[in-house]
């Protein structure tokens, strides 16, 4: 009896193999949905954007972008979470905002538990920039401002526990600069209050920022990244600033909901490197100042699950809460 047992499990087991197998093969048969927790505009709507029609043109498929924004990208990484884990429904999100969000809030998602990781897609670069009519012109100058204002300065992000909210949490608190946060549901519309000056500075990506620097609309103090950047040789990077220790992790990458068969996430994995050799994504994210990056799904799994604890105790540390 006991053997008959063991046999049907083995059998079961294999028979769900040979459907996932089936299954992966023939994906995918309708369009993909590739969910973008923040709003239009901003680097990881753009990039996101930029590997749909890449990957869309790989597998004769359509993939459609949602902004589904609220919550620092929670709404969207809740979606995700439970939808069918069919390979039709991914998250393109941020490593640390993702992680964030839930260590500040009663999220509706488990940022490492809910999520089946595929790769990572990109790096960004941000950069501190105020507007064009501030008095400041280095970062140094910024934090005397600071200190000197009632109340402090005022700092913009593209949402709560974003790497720019944090970078530029970790800076102030490093230099002890009073500032009060105004949290904003992607770049594109921190960048318009940035540029009317209702917030002193932020940290956008070079994608978001380089637009508004070279048209004068804003001035670049600093830059998050391991050397200066060509177009903007004059502006200093954070370790030249003395700030190297205060960086955050700024990966961004592409998951689906837990549970997706291991052959669904390696073909869609291999969609997405093969999108990133496209010369054409490669020279945007090249001009953005986004380098791509790529993982294994375990690599990708063992990362999520250290921003996780990283991102826990950084909370506590900067004494972040949800507004």
């Amino acid at each position: 009896m006991a053997l008959t047992i063991i046999r049907r499990s083995m059998l079961a087991a294999g028979l769900a193999l040979l459907a996932s197998a089936a299954s992966a093969q023939d994906y995918p048969t309708r369009p993909i949905t590739l969910m973008v927790g923040l709003a239009a505009g901003g680097i990881t709507d753009t990039t996101a954007r930029l590997y749909a029609e890449a990957v869309s043109r790989n597998l004769g498929q359509r993939v459609i972008i949602e902004n589904k924004t609220g919550a620092g990208g929670g709404v969207a990484a809740a979606a995700v979470q439970n939808a069918a884990p069919d390979g039709y429904t991914l998250l393109v999100f941020s490593g640390s905002q993702h992680a964030t969000v839930p260590a500040v809030s009663n999220a509706a998602y488990e940022p490492v538990k809910g999520f089946s990781p595929i790769t990572y897609l990109f790096n960004s670069v941000v950069v501190l920039v105020v507007p064009a009519n501030s008095q400041a012109k280095t970062l140094a100058e910024l934090h005397d401002i600071g200190r000197k204002k009632p109340g402090g300065l005022t700092v913009g992000t593209p949402g709560l526990g974003s790497p720019s909210h944090l970078l530029g949490a970790k800076i102030l608190l490093s230099a002890k600069v009073p500032a009060e946060t105004v949290h904003y549901r992607g770049g594109a519309p921190m960048m318009a209050d940035l540029v009317t000056g209702r917030v002193d500075f932020a940290w956008p990506t070079l994608s978001t920022g380089r637009a508004f620097i070279a048209d004068g609309r804003l001035r670049a103090l600093a830059l998050d990244a391991e050397k200066r950047w060509a177009p903007m040789p004059d502006v200093p990077t954070l370790d030249e600033l003395g700030f190297g220790k205060e960086k955050v992790a700024s990966w961004f990458a592409l998951a689906g909901p837990a549970g997706m068969p291991p052959a669904l996430v390696s073909k869609i994995r291999d969609a997405f490197i093969q999108a990133s050799k496209d010369t054409e994504l490669q020279r945007r994210l090249g001009e953005n100042g986004t380098p791509i990056a790529s993982s294994t799904p375990e690599e990708m799994g063992r990362a999520m699950a250290a921003e996780w604890e990283t991102m826990q105790a950084l909370v506590k540390t900067l004494n972040i809460r949800q507004q």
